[in-house]
């Protein structure tokens, strides 16, 4: 079947962190069919994380039932499903909950703080350390089950684990006394075997418990940002837009005016997170833009760019936050709307297709009817001279297509023949006698 990389927005051939293709078979009919993936354990152990997870989040993200079948290594996905499905799915439990948000690395590990009720994520190769910081119905499976020393014996060893101590305590806690049934050695037999795979687990997260006590946490917050101590794993995603679009402008806000905007990913970041990049520019032209806006918009540039680049819905968003800052300071800003129309357009934040599409609409949705009216008139020489210089684009563009070719007759005549013709004297015309007859003697 071959292997993809881990990361398949990777195109590098020579990538060097590969994983098996997904091999799904569909097995039962009408209720009872069901998705079984084959290779569970080898695409586990290529993204180092337990086959339990990717398999039970696949549940959540198709609203379907996960069986793990451990003994027969079988793990089961409830309903019809091909594996072209399923490997984009796992794209995404990859981006989540594999990948390194700092360097894109896979070599990372999860730390489970159960008294916290927390998930933090460790990269290896680039030591970033980081909460993660997203609400997903995974989230509470992972707490309930934290990965173990081997991550294809998640969930086996800890069940059987269980399994031994309520039998350990049905026989009485015997002090080691194997005397009895069959059931009951091999019921003790268990607990031996499972026991040391348990302790092991446990003896793990006592001494992650140190990376997660208060003390330590208020010293790694120490480092973050201000955006990051805020963003938890919270149900923001099940609040409305508006809700959202202020929790965006909060974080903007405290950028702003502690001088760190600088900081372009994570406020792209936060936007994603919280589902609102197309809108977002409406807040930084709210917070970013006030009279000055022509040194603004030099001086944000690349920060709008993160948000407007080949998305026209978010440019059509900034020219309504650019609508509000010119209602807000219309005196200033009114007589130089074609200069800040234009100085948007050289810096690449807004195209000719966005520009034209606004100028083709006056909308009321930002500001007043006549307002939004009178921001269009102002701008009227700016897309004349944009429309124009469409125009003469295309009819030079035509110009260069009818451009016809004057030297292929030439250039198809034997190079003889042509030193030939040049070597010819032109010829004199001939005196005409009657106009020799007529020269006046006495004017020479």
């Amino acid at each position: 079947m071959g292997s993809l990389n881990v990361n398949r927005a990777v195109s590098d051939a020579f990538y060097r962190y590969k994983m098996p293709r997904i091999q799904a078979k569909v097995e039962g009919k009408g209720n009872g069919i069901k998705t079984v993936i084959v290779n569970m354990i080898e695409v586990a152990k290529a993204i180092g994380r337990p086959p339990t997870y990717p398999t039970k989040y696949f549940g959540c993200e198709l609203g379907a039932q996960t069986q793990f079948d451990f003994k027969n290594e079988r793990f089961i996905v409830n309903g019809s499903h091909d594996a072209t499905k399923l490997q984009d799915l796992l794209d995404g439990f990859i981006r989540k909950y594999v990948l390194c948000p700092a360097c894109d690395n896979p070599e990372t590990e999860l730390l489970i703080s159960a008294k916290k009720g927390t998930i933090s994520q460790g990269c290896k190769a680039c030591g970033h350390h980081n909460l993660l910081e997203f609400n997903h119905k995974l989230n509470t499976f992972i707490l309930k089950n934290p990965p173990s020393l081997n991550p294809a014996a998640t969930g086996s060893s800890l069940t059987e684990g269980k399994r031994g101590k309520r039998s350990k305590k049905t026989n009485g806690d015997t002090n080691g006394d194997r005397s009895g049934s069959p059931e009951n050695e091999n019921s003790t037999t268990d607990i031996i075997v499972q026991a040391p795979t348990k302790i092991a687990v446990e003896d793990e997260y006592d001494q992650w418990a140190v990376d997660v006590s208060e003390e330590a946490v208020r010293a790694r917050q120490q480092d973050l940002t201000d955006g990051a101590k805020g963003m938890t794993i919270s149900d923001d995603l099940e609040k409305t837009e508006k809700e959202r679009m202020d929790i965006f402008y909060e974080l903007v806000k405290r950028r702003r005016d502690a001088g760190q905007l600088d900081s372009h990913k994570e406020l792209v970041s936060e936007a994603e997170r919280l589902e609102i990049k197309s809108k977002a520019p409406l807040v930084l032209a709210e917070l970013l833009f006030d009279h000055a806006i022509a040194i603004q918009v030099k001086k944000h540039r690349v920060l709008l760019l993160r948000f407007t680049h080949d998305d026209a819905k978010a440019q059509k968003y900034l020219l309504g936050g650019i609508e509000q800052v010119i209602a807000l300071h219309k005196d200033s800003l009114m007589p130089k709307v074609p200069g800040i129309l234009k100085l948007f357009y050289d810096s690449d934040i807004l195209e000719e297709k966005a520009l034209l599409e606004w100028a083709s609409k006056v909308s009321k949705k930002y500001v007043s009817k006549d307002l939004a009216q009178e921001i269009h008139d102002k701008a009227a020489p700016f897309l004349t001279w944009l429309k124009e210089a469409e125009e003469e684009d295309s009819d030079s563009q035509e110009e260069d297509d009818d451009l016809e070719i004057e030297y292929d007759d030439r250039a198809k005549q034997p190079l003889k023949q042509q030193q030939q013709q040049q070597q010819q004297p032109t010829k004199k015309p001939l005196i005409d006698d009657s106009e020799e007859d007529d020269v006046d003697i006495d004017a020479i």
